[in-house]
């Protein structure tokens, strides 16, 4: 059995909790609370795991065993314990009187479970999910790592239109291909400010553990502050660190006293508050800051906007060491927006080396339409990384979006499609030891232009783009690339400091030079709106609804003013 397998077997267990009027929105929540405790119930024995993480009395087998209504309230027993470090029970010295007993004083576990109740109110429908889960083969789930099957799960419901969960659900391909490109090191420290699921934080700690033979080849120490001190995120939702603190756990990832995940708002003061980090990888939420929304407070940035992402962007490049770099999800209107955004560019590439863009197709986020990009860049300049300005010389950018498909269920989006961005990001890099990948990506002074990928040749230029080029003398077959590099000055005089940049021309586009008059436009639009009516009126009356018609025609008549002589 696969994990595909597996994700679907627990997804399944979705229609019990349907059966029992929990809503759609809650799926993943109660599902993960029962969830984990049999998945802690499952590596209680791993090496990564020094203890067993839940207190006796609240575990697995305090569960399975038992059925009916005792079940449910034990169960129920169980999650209040298991959030508060209390359990009531009764005075086996007066039957009549009830006590609290301290069962747990691990600030992560009251962290998972603060606050946590099953909706559930049929005693069966706990049993049901009980015997599923006993059921499964959780020796092949260990294979591919139960963390993986976690997080396979959340991704699932991601995936699921009807949720609204992965409205800006980061894809794993996508997250994987960050990590490649930034190469976390050992000791350095890792954040996210935007943490949702952690999943760019356990990422590169897999990626960490991958190359150092799970950390085994570290010193004690080494191995302590990868687990306790590397990795730091901060998630604004309640439910959803939750999820994130269970993610981390199930990695081996234990953070500090409060997990690796903190809970508060990374624009307010917990944000204010973090330590400069190594690397930062991110994809904040889209949006404006509105009321019942995080709320932008901090004093400590220079450009004040109600733009979340512009707001992040500066925490991302303010809060680098000198030499630390980032890779962060930004959506096109923050390459683009004039005014407070103009400022944040400029300020960026001042700070910053921003070497790279990537140009992400559409339909890899649930929210259709959303057109993304990755900003990779490092504090300081190539050559020094205390310079603090002028530190941009050039932006590379590559196109992975002009004549690509709409990604979506029917044509994921996967690893295969940013294989080709990676070889040109830092050349060799599958090849070149770490400590020399990292040198190309910190200098990356080797790349050449020039990657044809996804019959990139075959794709036409915009018409500005023909202009400017044939002005600069470019290659002929360099401007079918989607890989190009472009001068600060190129960026600053021909663009005015936008980095909306690009230079092919999508084959479902309309070049607005070419259009036809907007009155011709108009016209067109309205005789195709009028025969639309014409070919309605008929149908209805066709169907029997003349009169309906005949009352719908005298409302438009109205609507365009017309007399009762013009109207016949």
């Amino acid at each position: 059995m696969t994990n595909n397998d597996i994700v679907q077997k627990l997804w399944n267990l979705c229609d019990v909790l349907r059966d029992d009027g929990i809503n759609y929105s809650d799926y993943v929540t109660e599902l993960v609370l029962l969830l984990f405790i049999k998945m802690v119930h499952e590596t209680s024995d791993l090496p990564m795991l020094e203890k067993h993480l839940l207190p006796e009395g609240c575990r697995w087998t305090d569960l399975n065993q038992k059925s009916g209504i005792n079940l449910l309230n034990d169960y129920q027993a169980i999650l209040t314990a298991l959030g508060t470090g209390k359990r009531t029970m009764v005075d086996s010295s007066d039957p009549t009187k009830t006590i609290e007993v301290k069962v747990h004083d691990d600030p992560l576990i009251t962290a998972i479970y603060a606050k946590a109740q099953t909706r559930l109110s049929e005693p069966r429908h706990l049993e049901q999910m009980i015997k599923t889960l006993d059921q499964i083969d959780w020796f092949s789930a260990q294979k591919d790592g139960l963390g993986d099957l976690y997080e396979g799960l959340l991704e699932k419901n991601a995936n699921e239109t009807k949720s609204g969960a992965g409205q800006y659900f980061t894809p794993r391909a996508l997250i994987d291909s960050m990590v490649r490109c930034i190469r976390p090191q050992i000791g350095e420290t890792i954040q996210d400010p935007a943490a949702g699921t952690a999943g760019f934080l356990v990422a590169a700690d897999q990626y960490m553990r991958a190359q150092t033979d799970d950390y085994l080849d570290l010193s004690a120490k080494d191995a302590t502050f990868q687990k306790n001190k590397a990795f730091i995120g901060v998630e604004l939702v309640p439910s959803t660190r939750r999820l994130a603190l269970m993610n981390c756990l199930l990695h081996g990832m234990e953070g500090d006293k409060e997990g690796v995940v903190h809970l508060g708002n990374a624009l307010g003061m917990v944000g204010q508050g973090l330590d400069k980090a190594d690397v930062i990888l991110a994809n904040p939420p889209f949006g404006t800051a509105k009321g019942g929304e995080a709320s932008i407070t901090r004093d400590d940035l220079t450009y004040k906007t109600s733009n979340k992402q512009l707001a992040f962007l500066q925490h991302i490049y303010r809060n680098l060491n000198p030499g630390g770099r980032a890779a962060v999800v930004l959506p096109d209107n923050v390459l683009f927006e004039a005014g407070v955004g103009t400022d944040v560019r400029r300020d960026l590439m001042n700070k910053c080396n921003l070497h790279t863009i990537l140009r992400l197709p559409t339909g890899i986020f649930y929210a259709q339409g959303v057109k993304t990009n990755v900003l990779f860049f490092t504090k300081g300049s190539a050559k020094d990384k205390l310079q603090e300005e002028n530190c941009t010389e050039n932006v590379w950018v590559y196109d992975l979006r002009t004549n690509m498909p709409s990604f979506g269920k029917r044509t994921p989006f996967g690893e295969q499609h940013l294989k080709p961005f990676e070889q040109v990001y830092a050349p060799g890099m599958d090849d070149a030891a770490v400590g020399a990948c990292l040198q190309a990506i910190l200098h990356p002074d080797n790349r050449t232009e020039g990657e044809y990928s996804f019959n990139a040749e075959e794709i036409d230029l915009s018409e500005d783009a023909k202009q400017t080029d044939e002005n600069q003398g470019v290659d002929d077959q360099l401007v079918h690339s989607r890989w190009r590099c472009f001068t600060r000055e190129w960026i600053a005089d021909h663009k005015g400091d936008s980095l909306d940049i690009a230079w092919l021309k999508d084959s479902d586009s309309v070049d607005a030079a070419n259009l036809p008059e907007p009155e011709v436009l108009a016209g067109e639009a309205m005789g195709e709106l009028v025969q639309a009516l014409g070919e309605l009126d008929g149908l209805m009356r066709e169907l029997g609804a003349g009169e309906e018609a005949d009352g719908q025609k005298l409302l438009v008549a109205e609507c365009f003013g017309l007399k009762d002589e013009e109207r016949s």
